[in-house]
């Protein structure tokens, strides 16, 4: 009879183990390539707005020259 009795807490101590390192890699590699993205996305909307500024900066100059 006593080896059908389940001892608790050694079974919970086995379901306590770390997550696997695969895990942690996989979970690495997806936030890299987010960060990648961002970090890309990042730089289009300086461009953008270095593009605006400097279109308006023109604009500005073409103005002052024409003596308005």
């Amino acid at each position: 009879m006593s080896n059908k009795i389940v001892d608790l807490d050694a079974s919970r101590s086995q379901q306590t183990k770390p997550v696997p390192d695969f895990w942690f890699a996989q979970l690495d590699v997806r936030l890299s390539k987010i960060e990648f993205v961002i970090a890309r996305l990042e730089k289009q909307v300086w461009l953008i707005v270095c593009a605006i500024f400097a279109s308006v900066v023109a604009e500005l100059l073409r103005l002052i020259m024409s003596g308005v």
